[in-house]
């Protein structure tokens, strides 16, 4: 049996994703920029996606911004915002929970002369509200902070805190990278003081190598790519049309009885964590949220005594696939994980795995991964011990 809970690592295509795509490749594959047919059809496609983008928002077509990924609009979002702003302040506030994604960009904007500062979390990976509110400063000019963590599924107060910032400092901008919490809420950024969001298509069932980035009305970006001058200046290059297809039709599909889905993984989780917390003798340590108010879709657990490398391959052997933390990071261990930021000890870190899924995943895949730690974690701890 085949059980792959690593949905927050990367998830399959829905099936009208996947025919989106090869028909923008195959019989409609013009580029947008042209000016005859061929073109016209293919930037259709993508005015399309960005209005179902827009619908999901509640904002307007042109905030929308198609990049090649969460990782590009993270970086395009924070340097762009920090260079287009920087008369304004150079005093840049973000959470200790965030991905490499914004914590790198933030090296990077320290070394060019910007002042970064990193906000702690509580022992269940939320902002402390508090420290953010003390280091809001008139020099701030933006505050960064995901919406749900990747390893842990921490759940941040988004609306909470978008008023704080605009309340203390108006100028400041809020970013939020809403890559692993699209598709699993509702997300409507003027109503929770966004500013910019960012997302990614393989989280919700669309390709690999789209994402995109909202823009709230005049809010200041310095373009990062130069070029042709396509999507208005702000992003050059050719558009990838069957990549912004698909993502279009993915917005589209896991919003569809998303309440629906998002009850299946919370039951889906709760089968996991009560199973986890009920293994004959072990002393399984779950971090993080409760199980109702952390993501649907992740579940981050401690097998003290066996490192989590140890625990996914025992597992991969079994055929069930999971993560040992972020798979941006899988071959190069932070030092600084959000397990860090939380005060987790370091064998518990040394031995953390995070379970993931998606709408499909069923209560006999979840039975068969719990008999399967049921019988592994003894053997692996008896190894452990040699």
């Amino acid at each position: 049996m085949e059980v792959y809970l690593d949905h927050a690592a990367t998830t399959w295509c829905y099936e009208s994703v996947r025919d989106m795509v090869i028909k923008t490749m195959m019989e409609d594959y013009g580029n947008p920029s042209s000016m005859h047919r061929k073109g016209v059809v293919a930037e259709a496609y993508v005015k399309k996606a960005r209005g179902a983008v827009a619908r999901q928002l509640k904002v307007q077509d042109k905030e929308i911004l198609f990049t090649s990924g969460g990782t590009e609009s993270n970086n395009l979002a924070l340097m762009g915002a920090a260079w287009a702003n920087r008369r304004q302040g150079r005093r840049i506030l973000y959470s200790a929970m965030e991905h490499a994604a914004v914590k790198e960009p933030m090296k990077r904007l320290e070394e060019q002369g910007f002042e970064t500062v990193e906000i702690p979390v509580d022992g269940q990976g939320v902002v402390s509200l508090a420290a953010l509110e003390g280091a809001l400063t008139p020099e701030t000019i933006l505050v960064s902070v995901m919406h749900v963590n990747n390893e842990v599924g921490s759940v941040q107060p988004i609306e909470e805190i978008g008023t704080l910032v605009h309340e203390k400092v108006p100028g400041a901008l809020f970013h939020v990278d809403a890559i692993q919490a699209l598709g699993k809420y509702h997300i409507y950024p003027g109503r929770m003081g966004i500013d910019l969001l960012c997302a990614s298509g393989h989280k919700i069932h669309g390709p690999k190598g789209v994402g995109f980035l909202y823009i709230r009305g005049q809010t200041k970006v310095q373009p990062q790519i130069l070029g042709g001058g396509q999507q208005d200046g702000m992003r050059s290059g050719t558009d990838n049309v069957p990549g912004i297809a698909g993502l279009g039709a993915a917005v589209e599909e896991v919003y569809r009885d998303l309440d629906k889905k998002v009850a299946h993984m919370y039951q889906i989780k709760g089968l996991l964590t009560d199973g986890l917390k009920g293994l004959d003798g072990e002393k399984a340590v779950i971090h993080g949220m409760p199980v109702l108010q952390g993501a649907p879709h992740i579940v981050n657990v401690s097998f003290p005594g066996i490192r989590s490398e140890v625990m996914l391959h025992a597992l991969e052997d079994r055929g069930i696939y999971v993560s040992a933390g972020s798979a941006c990071s899988t071959h190069k261990r932070q030092k600084n994980s959000p397990l860090d930021a939380m005060g987790v000890d370091k064998g518990q870190r040394e031995s953390a795995v995070r379970f993931s899924f998606c709408e499909e995943t069923t209560e006999e895949e979840i039975r068969y991964c719990l008999q399967a730690l049921k019988e592994l974690i003894p053997i692996l701890k008896k190894y452990a011990r040699r």
